[in-house]
């Protein structure tokens, strides 16, 4: 019992280090949310495609990447913490981090909208869904990335 409160409480304070402390270095950070958008893109072009009627709907593939989109987007949020600027970011995510928060959270919120209407197993509600996400893409890219 001694040595358990110790472990907790530096198992604590490691939970409770900033985010850029996660990385080795500043480029990890840059190339964790990038692959996370890049592997996010990947399946939502694959919905987008089905939504469009460039490929077949296949109800059990929407699911599927609608699964690994709505998992995804929890993650590139941690290569974003202070300190880890650069790459395509703009300054404004760290200026405006309550309006890159709002973005953040709808993107989650927009994921899960997604991932019930894939659920739902018809194109309808696919297409439906697809076009807040879209939204929401778009507005924090504008605002928060470099071309």
């Amino acid at each position: 019992m001694k040595t358990l409160v110790p472990l907790i409480l530096v198992a604590a304070c490691g939970f409770s280090m900033s985010a850029g402390a996660q990385f080795a270095k500043i480029d990890d950070a840059i190339k964790y949310r990038q692959s996370a958008m890049f592997i996010q893109s990947q399946h939502v072009a694959r919905l987008g495609a089905m939504a469009g009627g460039r490929v077949p709907y296949d109800a059990t593939a929407a699911v599927a990447n609608a699964e690994v989109v709505a998992e995804i987007s929890k993650l590139p949020w941690a290569g974003f913490g202070p300190g880890t600027e650069g790459g395509k970011a703009k300054p404004e995510i760290w200026q405006e981090q309550a309006k890159f928060k709002e973005l953040n959270e709808r993107l989650m919120s927009d994921t899960q909208k997604l991932l019930v209407a894939a659920k739902a197993g018809n194109l309808d509600a696919l297409k439906a869904a697809m076009d807040p996400l879209g939204e929401t893409c778009k507005t924090c890219h504008d605002t928060f990335r470099k071309k």
